[in-house]
C-alpha cells in the first residue's frame, strides 16, 4: 500500500493519487477494514458508520466491493462482513456497518450520517461538487471523522482544492510501483506503449496533467459551461462513430448524444463510447441510448465501412431514422467550427463527461498525443455539426 496515514496523524482527508492497476482499490479496501475491525494502526476503538461511494452503484459493487481487490476479499474468511447487495450494505460481525452510494445521486448522501468514508474514482464522478458536499455534511460522528480518496487524477477544481488543503494527506503511486502485482502481458502493453506520453504520465504515474497549449479546449472552458441537468429541448440527436474493425487493438466506437432548446444552446448529454464492440453491439448500444433519450436522428459516420455502419443500425431497429455523414476534411479542420461553438458560449455538458473532456483537451494540430483516433470528440463533432451547423430540422419539445 501507498505510504500508510496512521489514525493518530492530524489529517481528515487521505487523497491517493494513481495510476492504473496501482494499487489504489487494495489500500482503499484494506483501510475499509482497518477502521471497522478497529486494528491499532487505522481506528481506536472501531469505526461503526462508513460510506462507499463509487462512480456508479456498478462500479462501487464490481470493484469497491466484490471485486478481486475490494472489500471482501481483503478480509479472512472469519472476519469477513455480510454482504447484501439489494440493501447496499456490508455488516461487520462487531457491529460495524458500510453504506454503498453512488455519485450519480448526490441527494443520496443527504441525511446519512457517518464517521468514516472511501471516494473511489473521484475524478471521474458525474457530479464531484455535489456529491462531495452532500458528504462533507455527514461525516459528523465520531471524535474524528476521516475520509480516504483514491483516484487517477484529472485536473478537475475539487481535485486541485484538494492538493493545495494542508489537512489533506497526500500519497502518489505509480503503475510500476506495484509492478510484482500485474501480468507482464499489461505492463509491456500498456507501459510500453503509453510511458512518457501524456497520457501515460495521467494514467500510469498518477501525473495532474493541465492543458494542452494547442489544444482547442481548455477545462476552464468547459467547467464555466457546465450544468447539471439540461432544460426541454428541441432537438436531440446521437451521433456515432464507428471503428474500422472489432479487434482488441481497434479503435473505440465513439457514441455521443446531444441536443439543442429554444434558445439556440446545445447540451452534451451523455458520452456512450465503447471499446472492442463487435458491429451488432455498438449499434444495439447507440440504438438504446436513441431510444433511452427519445432522439430524433441517428447520425453515422459512414468513411469506416460505408454503408455498412448504416445498415447494421437498421438490423437491430428499421424504424430508426439514421442520417448518414461523410470526413471529406481531417479531423482537426472537422473540429475548429465545433471549438468556436464553445468559445461562444453555446455549448454546455451535462455533468462530467471525463473521457470525452480528456480527448477534447489533448486533441490540436498533430491529434491526440497518445496517437490514438479521438473517437468521443469525432462523435461530439458529429453531433454538434449536425444540431447547430447544418440547416435545422423541424423540431419538437421534449422534456428529459
Amino acid at each position: 500500500m501507498p505510504g500508510l496515514a496512521r489514525h493518530h496523524d492530524p489529517w481528515t482527508t487521505w487523497l491517493i493519487l494513481g495510476g492504473r492497476g496501482a494499487g489504489k482499490t487494495r489500500t482503499g479496501s484494506e483501510w475499509v477494514r482497518g477502521i471497522a475491525l478497529g486494528e491499532p494502526d487505522f481506528a481506536s476503538p472501531p469505526m461503526r458508520r462508513i460510506a462507499l461511494i463509487g462512480e456508479t452503484f456498478s462500479d462501487a459493487r464490481n470493484v469497491m466491493v466484490e471485486g478481486p481487490a475490494g472489500i471482501l476479499a481483503s478480509h479472512t474468511r472469519r472476519e469477513r462482513p455480510t454482504w447484501s447487495p439489494s440493501l447496499r450494505r456490508l455488516e461487520w460481525p462487531n457491529g460495524a456497518v458500510a453504506q454503498v452510494f453512488s455519485a450519480e445521486d448526490p441527494d443520496s448522501l443527504r441525511g446519512p450520517q457517518f464517521e468514516a468514508a472511501w471516494a473511489d474514482e473521484l475524478a471521474k464522478w458525474k457530479h464531484p461538487e455535489e456529491t462531495w458536499d452532500m458528504l462533507q455534511f455527514g461525516l459528523r460522528l465520531g471524535a474524528h471523522p476521516r475520509q480516504m480518496v483514491t483516484t487517477t487524477p484529472r485536473p478537475i477544481p475539487l481535485l486541485k482544492r484538494l492538493l493545495a488543503d494542508p489537512l489533506v494527506a497526500v500519497s502518489r503511486v505509480k503503475t510500476a510501483d506495484n509492478a510484482a502485482n500485474l501480468a507482464p502481458v499489461f505492463l509491456d502493453a500498456v507501459i510500453g506503449r503509453y510511458a512518457g506520453t501524456r497520457l501515460g504520465r495521467q494514467e500510469l504515474d498518477g501525473e495532474i496533467i493541465e492543458d494542452r497549449p494547442d489544444a482547442l479546449w481548455t477545462r476552464d472552458l468547459i467547467e464555466a459551461n457546465r450544468v447539471d441537468a439540461a432544460p426541454p429541448l428541441l432537438r436531440i440527436v446521437v451521433a456515432v462513430d464507428p471503428p474500422a474493425s472489432s479487434s482488441k487493438r481497434a479503435d473505440a466506437c465513439g457514441i455521443v448524444a446531444a441536443g439543442f432548446d429554444e434558445g439556440g444552446t446545445a447540451y452534451v448529454l451523455e458520452d456512450a463510447t465503447g471499446s472492442g464492440l463487435k458491429p451488432p453491439e455498438w449499434a444495439a448500444k447507440a440504438v438504446a441510448l436513441y431510444r433511452r433519450l427519445q432522439a430524433d436522428a441517428l447520425v453515422v459516420e459512414t468513411n469506416q465501412g460505408g454503408e455498412m455502419a448504416t445498415g447494421v443500425i437498421r438490423e437491430v431497429d428499421p424504424s430508426v431514422p439514421v442520417t448518414s455523414v461523410r470526413a471529406t476534411r481531417g479531423k482537426y479542420l472537422r473540429a475548429e467550427p465545433v471549438s468556436v461553438l464553445y468559445a461562444q458560449g453555446r455549448v454546455r455538458h451535462v455533468g462530467a463527461l471525463p473521457g470525452l473532456e480528456d480527448e477534447m483537451c489533448d486533441f490540436g494540430p498533430g491529434g491526440l498525443t497518445s496517437g490514438r483516433s479521438p473517437d468521443r470528440m469525432d462523435a461530439l463533432g458529429w453531433a454538434l455539426t449536425e444540431l447547430m451547423l447544418r440547416d435545422r430540422q423541424e423540431p419538437r419539445v421534449r422534456v428529459l
